[in-house]
């Protein structure tokens, strides 16, 4: 069962739209359906709530670290209430898929993510779970402009892939009660036999 799912983003308003932030999104998603509010946590390093989310109690976290030290937040929480690795789902912007499609899956490397590096590396395992939400690449996206990956996580998405960015969340909501009782089988199952929109 999973008793943690964190959002990846970076806190502050200049941040708040960008692809980068996109585990914020749904986790804010999340917190808005089960009526919790997301509270400053120092032990925590972090936005959090301790939320009813599909019949079970969760934890919801968003570190304010900044992406790169994701780790130190997702670490404290965890070990504070002895949640594993993997009874974790983090949920972050996956640049090797594109806008629309969602992805869940266990492991891995973290595919140049620095949010993904510093979570494995505090935990000392990558064996947690993932919820990628594809934001696209920037060679594929903006292949004119040719633009440096860092430039482009950190701006908004443009309104089609938005558009599109939202309804693959909403469809990772349609599985979220899966995902929480470790039906993981049923959810990949669904969520991938969608495929991208």
């Amino acid at each position: 069962m999973i008793k943690l799912i964190v959002g990846l983003g970076n806190p502050g308003a200049e941040y708040a739209g960008t692809r980068h932030n996109a585990g914020f999104w749904f986790v804010d998603a999340l917190a808005q359906d089960a009526g919790a509010a997301l509270r400053a946590e120092s032990r925590f390093h972090g936005l959090a709530a301790r939320a009813r989310v599909a019949g079970a109690d969760v934890w919801l976290l968003e570190p304010q670290t900044f992406m790169n030290r994701s780790g130190l937040s997702v670490v404290s929480l965890a070990r504070f209430y002895k949640i594993l690795p993997d009874e974790i789902l983090v949920v972050h912007d996956e640049l090797d898929l594109p806008p629309g499609t969602i992805k869940l899956k266990r492991g891995g490397g973290s595919g140049g993510h620095n949010g993904l590096k510093d979570i494995s590396a505090h935990l000392s395992t990558p064996d947690y779970w993932r919820l990628r939400i594809g934001i696209g690449h920037p060679r594929t996206q903006l292949p004119a402009g040719n633009p440096q990956v860092v430039d482009f996580v950190l701006k908004p998405p443009r309104k089609e892939e938005q558009e599109a960015i939202d309804q693959a969340m909403n469809r990772a909501q349609e599985i979220i009660a899966l995902t929480i009782k470790g039906d993981m089988e049923k959810a990949m199952q669904h969520l991938h036999s969608q495929g991208s929109r």
